[in-house]
């Protein structure tokens, strides 16, 4: 059985959404890839600083709260003074966080590295991502094998993909990662007349 592994690389961070109080509209908020520390006595807490895209108003996600700085490892704390590129973009790409601040969540820009296949074949695909992900399976699929939501639809209703563990293909999300298996037309999956004319020109 042929093996495929598909890895989704993100061209941006998640875009969040939240009211901007000074253009008095739900607007699109942008990661400013900045942390803001404040140190309280004995306590930290610091945020992801964000900037509403159509003016100077700014948003604070809150990563941490009144945590002590020992609990930090010392180069995590160096890297939240640093402003440290991948801190924040794994921050950004945290979507339970960031509802959890009140965001409304977005999807982000990807792309989708690996090779396409013939569902003529029976493969076993495995979807990678390095972010917890809630892109749905539906639209990588179509995206990569140029099907239509007809076409994908037939699929899943044939019994010609399924996911591993089983789970509901015409709603779920990426995640952490999914395993599908795809298979292939056999003899018994085709027309009674049509199986039997096949058979019979093989064997000749």
């Amino acid at each position: 059985m042929k093996r495929v592994v598909w890895e989704v690389y993100y061209l941006s961070v998640l875009p969040i959404f939240r009211y901007c109080k000074r253009c008095r509209e739900k607007r699109e908020f942008i990661c400013s890839g900045q942390f803001r520390i404040n140190a309280q006595r004995k306590s930290l807490d610091i945020w992801l600083i964000y900037k509403c895209s159509c003016c100077d108003t700014t948003w604070n996600a809150t990563l941490y709260s009144r945590i002590s700085p020992q609990s930090l490892r010392p180069e995590v704390l160096e890297a939240f003074h640093k402003n440290d590129e991948i801190l924040a973009e794994r921050f950004a790409m945290n979507s339970d966080l960031l509802q959890k601040n009140g965001a409304e969540i977005g999807c982000p820009l990807y792309t989708i590295h690996g090779e396409s296949f013939s569902l003529n074949e029976t493969v076993t695909l495995e979807i990678k991502s390095n972010y917890y992900s809630m892109i749905k399976v539906s639209s990588i699929l179509r995206e990569k094998l140029h099907l239509s939501q007809k076409d994908y639809l037939k699929l899943i209703n044939d019994g010609k993909v399924k996911s591993i563990p089983e789970v509901d293909l015409h709603k779920c999300k990426l995640k952490n990662g999914i395993v599908l298996l795809f298979q292939a037309d056999t003899w018994e999956n085709l027309p009674v007349v049509w199986s039997q004319k096949k058979k019979a020109a093989i064997q000749q």
